[in-house]
């Protein structure tokens, strides 16, 4: 089971914050994500959510 982040310390707010969760990468693995800084934008952690499936590439 994944969780997901509703607040994170920003070190440019200097306090716990709201934050966004943004697609970084799309990887055969897994997807990353991360975790924006409502307020300054600033990225304040991020997450990878593995993949259950087998991925399969076709060329």
């Amino acid at each position: 089971e994944q969780f997901k982040a509703s607040m994170l310390f920003c070190s440019g707010c200097k306090q716990a914050v709201p934050v966004r969760e943004r697609l970084l990468l799309v990887l055969a693995d897994g997807d990353l994500y991360d975790y924006m800084c409502v307020y300054c934008t600033s990225s304040v952690g991020s997450r990878k959510e593995s993949q259950t499936k087998e991925v399969k590439i076709l060329l």
